[in-house]
């Protein structure tokens, strides 16, 4: 298994006890643990707390997107395993560099979880609102274009 996609792994498992228990636990403190447990001495360890840092800090905006791109599912009605596959995902499109992590590298990261830790419908969720949501960005981007000079 890959670092990153291992390092991912790590983090939707500390997601999942974090969002289990309520929110309640410290986060932090749990992916601490699981990466000492499941992926001690870790190539990018730093990977792992950019990702963690971005899901903390943009945890509301990331929530209301989920729930803007799954109008029909509130977000206390989706899995919890899919909940937190899309809050990785999500952390990553809208916040990582995107050259560290091109935008279909976090979707298709995204899916792979979804396939070996999701329910049978969990990929074609996954994937539509990922997909849904990139997909509206790259549309932002044609319509507004680049910035123009004025003269």
């Amino acid at each position: 298994m890959a670092t990153r996609h291992l390092i991912r792994t790590v983090i939707l498992q500390s997601l999942y006890e974090w969002d289990f228990y309520n929110q309640k636990a410290d986060l932090p403190s749990i992916l601490e643990r699981n990466l000492n447990e499941f992926a001690p001495g870790i190539d990018e360890p730093e990977f792992a707390w950019k990702i963690l840092k971005n899901i903390v800090e943009h945890l509301k905006v990331i929530d209301q997107t989920i729930s803007k791109a799954a109008p029909d599912w509130p977000l206390d009605k989706i899995a919890i395993i899919n909940r937190n596959i899309l809050r990785i995902g999500l952390s990553e499109l809208l916040y990582a560099d995107k050259e560290e992590v091109p935008p279909k590298v976090a979707i298709n990261e995204s899916i792979e979880m979804a396939k070996n830790f999701g329910g049978s419908n969990s990929v074609k969720f996954v994937n539509g609102v990922l997909g849904t949501i990139y997909r509206e960005g790259e549309e932002k981007k044609i319509r507004t274009g680049p910035a123009q000079s004025s003269q």
